[in-house]
């Protein structure tokens, strides 16, 4: 896949699922499902053990997929996710050697921030895309309504406590191009193998884009 802009990423669907693989044999299916449903990008998060191997897989074999991965904190696993195949990379914070290490990196890094001086850091790095975390535990909506005066040009996927009953507000401010979320994959439906319910859940989440 050619590269891509963190909007671009960010703004190829209404959710980014952000997905903890357990079951390696799960992984491809799962995209599958979440792309067919009109979902594209997908947040794998490095928190299981087969995290790095699941965005191997689906960068290979769904080829309609924007794999990208979470939970990146440090140069090491920006690196090791770009390696695997990865598109984007996200993580909960930044710090400086990150921010540096995502300036000469193959792919883009979309940071995790909470306060208006870590929206600074990330600006002060040329980074103005990013992931507001834990959102609704900083402030949710509020919060960015109020960075959006100081940082108008500043473009955030909120994630953390946001439900399908909220996403549309979330949707409508105008700093915000998608949500991130954990309510795609449901932890039942992967271990079922139930692609058709996924999916189901992945074509409500895109309908939240023109909603």
């Amino acid at each position: 896949m050619s590269l891509l802009t963190p909007r671009e990423i960010l703004s190829a669907g209404a959710v980014i699922p952000v997905m903890a693989i357990h079951d390696l044999d799960t992984a491809v299916d799962l995209a599958h499902a979440l792309v067919e449903g009109g979902i594209p990008t997908l947040e794998i998060t490095l928190r299981t053990p087969v995290g790095l191997e699941a965005i191997r897989r689906i960068a290979k074999e769904v080829p309609d997929a924007i794999v990208g991965a979470g939970t990146v904190i440090n140069p090491e696993q920006l690196q090791a996710v770009a390696d695997a195949g990865a598109v984007f990379a996200i993580s909960p914070g930044l710090h400086p050697t990150l921010a540096e290490a995502a300036a000469d990196s193959s792919i883009p890094l979309i940071p995790g921030v909470a306060t208006p001086s870590e929206v600074q850091l990330a600006l002060e790095f040329g980074i103005d895309t990013l992931k507001l975390f834990p959102a609704e535990a900083v402030g949710g909506k509020a919060m960015l309504k109020a960075l959006y005066g100081p940082y108008a040009d500043v473009r955030f996927c909120p994630t953390g406590g946001i439900t399908p009953a909220t996403a549309p507000d979330y949707l409508a401010l105008p700093n915000v191009l998608c949500v991130g979320g954990s309510w795609l994959t449901p932890k039942t439906a992967v271990q079922n193998r139930d692609w058709a319910s996924i999916t189901k859940l992945a074509q409500e989440a895109a309908a939240l884009k023109t909603a």
